[in-house]
C-alpha cells in the first residue's frame, strides 16, 4: 500500500473512532444522572467530535478524490467506516458508558503518547492537543469505576456486567492491517504490541482499585479497522447522517 493511501486510511480510523465515540456520548445529552455529569458527558462528546474534525480535515488532503471533512463524516456507508468496534456499542446504563469511556481513553492515551514521536508533523501536533482531553476523560471515568466498584451491591453488579459486555471488543483496538505496515516502515505510526502492554497495566491498576474482575472470554471480536462492524453501527449512522443526506450541500 502506498504511504499516502495508508495515511488516509489511518486518519479515517482515528477520526471514525472519535466521531462514533462522540456521537454515542452525545446521546446522553439531557439524560445524565445529574446536571454536572450531564454537562461532563456533553463536553467529552464535543472533545471527541472536535478531534474527529481535525483528522477528517487532514484525511481530505490525502485523498485523490475531492472529499470534504463533512463528506467523510456523513456520506460514507457502514462498510466504509474504520472505527474500532468498542465505541459503536450501545451506551447501556451509566456504568457501561463509563466503562466504555475508560477502556477507550486508556487506549487513546497510549496511542497519542506514541504519536507524539511520529515523523508526521500533523499527527504529532494533533496528538499533543488531543492528549490533554483524553487524560481528563481517563481520569473522570477511572474515578467513576472506582466509585462503582466500591459502592453498593447494585453498583458493583452493574460495573462488572459492563466489563463483561464490552471486554470482547477491546482486542480490536490493537489490530493492525496493511496500512499500519506501510506507516510503521516510514516512522509515521508504531506497532501496537507495546501499546497493548501499557494499556493492560493501566486497566489492571484501575480494576484492582475498583475490585473489578476481567472476564474470561473466548469470543474476541475484531474487524472494525477493516470495515466489518456489529449490528449497532448501521442503525446509529442512519440517525447521525440523516440531515446531511436529506439536504445535501445545505449551508447554515
Amino acid at each position: 500500500m502506498k504511504t499516502k493511501d495508508a495515511l488516509y486510511n489511518y486518519c479515517l480510523r482515528l477520526a471514525d473512532s472519535n466521531m462514533i465515540h462522540g456521537q454515542r456520548l452525545a446521546e446522553w445529552c439531557s439524560r445524565g444522572p445529574f446536571l454536572e455529569e450531564d454537562i461532563a458527558l456533553s463536553n467529552m462528546s464535543l472533545d471527541m467530535i472536535g478531534q474527529a474534525e481535525m483528522l477528517y480535515e487532514y484525511a481530505s488532503t490525502q485523498s485523490e478524490a475531492e472529499h470534504s471533512a463533512d463528506d467523510l463524516a456523513f456520506r460514507r456507508s457502514e462498510r466504509e467506516y474504520f472505527n474500532c468496534l468498542l465505541v459503536e456499542q450501545e451506551n447501556g446504563d451509566f456504568a457501561q458508558t463509563m466503562m466504555k469511556v475508560f477502556l477507550y481513553s486508556a487506549f487513546a492515551k497510549q496511542l497519542y503518547e506514541s504519536l507524539l514521536n511520529s515523523n508526521n508533523e500533523t499527527l504529532s501536533g494533533f496528538a499533543a492537543k488531543a492528549i490533554k482531553e483524553v487524560k481528563y476523560h481517563l481520569r473522570h471515568s477511572s474515578e467513576w469505576l472506582i466509585r462503582f466498584g466500591n459502592g453498593t451491591d447494585e453498583s458493583k453488579r452493574r460495573v462488572q456486567q459492563a466489563v463483561t459486555n464490552l471486554w470482547r471488543f477491546t482486542q480490536d483496538m490493537f489490530e493492525m492491517n496493511d496500512a499500519d505496515a506501510a506507516l510503521v516502515d516510514n516512522g509515521i505510526s508504531f506497532t501496537t504490541e507495546a501499546l497493548s502492554a501499557k494499556w493492560q497495566l493501566n486497566v489492571n491498576e484501575i480494576f484492582t482499585a475498583a475490585n473489578i474482575n476481567i472476564p474470561e472470554t473466548n469470543n474476541t471480536i475484531t474487524g472494525g479497522y477493516n470495515g466489518i462492524h456489529t449490528e449497532h453501527l448501521g442503525v446509529m449512522l442512519c440517525e447521525m447522517q440523516y440531515l446531511q443526506r436529506a439536504y445535501p450541500d445545505a449551508k447554515w
